[in-house]
């Protein structure tokens, strides 16, 4: 049964594969497998809703896409959120490129009349990459120092944006940044 939809941001390759790396130590150490079980993809969820029709936000999504470019990244820190999901994440630099992007995309859907959630408006937004989900809570201070053994800061660039059905993950879509070129 669905939990929900996201519309993600995906990155190149060189920096998909430094997060991949992040999620493959900590399921080595038995910490956190969770992204991996679902099947994710190392990214930032730029939108969630419980329920969307996919269809309605394809061109949309296409269209925002195709005007935008590759939008530089650079993950500086490690945090976590204060709930009980018990999420470790990876968090960039908020540059206002990023934060400008999330938010032209929020607007282009509310235009499509679908309700942004309070966590996504522009000043509530929080940019972050997760490395790992559900950690055991006698776990978390090891699964901070095995992430700070990672050599941060990690850069790239996002490439790529596309809406999955979450869990698990499963992708309806996905477009290049700044390709107009018909798939």
């Amino acid at each position: 049964m669905s939990q929900g939809f996201s519309i993600e941001l995906y990155f190149d390759p060189a920096l998909e594969n430094q997060v991949l790396k992040a999620w493959n130590v900590l399921a080595r150490r038995q910490i956190s497998t969770q992204l991996i079980e679902i099947e994710s993809r190392p990214h930032l969820t730029l939108f969630s809703s419980p329920f969307l029709d996919p269809a309605k936000l394809e061109s949309v999504v296409k269209s925002f896409a195709s005007k935008q470019g590759p939008l530089p990244l650079s993950f500086t820190s490690i945090g976590s959120f204060p709930n009980d999901k018990n999420v470790l994440f990876l968090a960039p630099v908020p540059t206002m490129a990023l934060i400008q992007f999330q938010a032209q995309l929020c607007e282009a859907i509310k235009k499509e009349g679908i309700e942004i959630g309070e966590e996504f408006k522009p000043d509530s937004w929080i940019p972050f990459c997760a490395v790992a989900q559900d950690v055991p809570k006698t776990r978390i201070a090891e699964a901070f120092c095995v992430l700070r053994e990672s050599k941060l800061p990690v850069s790239g660039y996002a490439m790529d944006i596309g809406l999955v059905e979450f869990s698990p993950v499963r992708e309806y879509f996905s477009f290049e940044l700044g390709n107009t070129v018909e798939a």
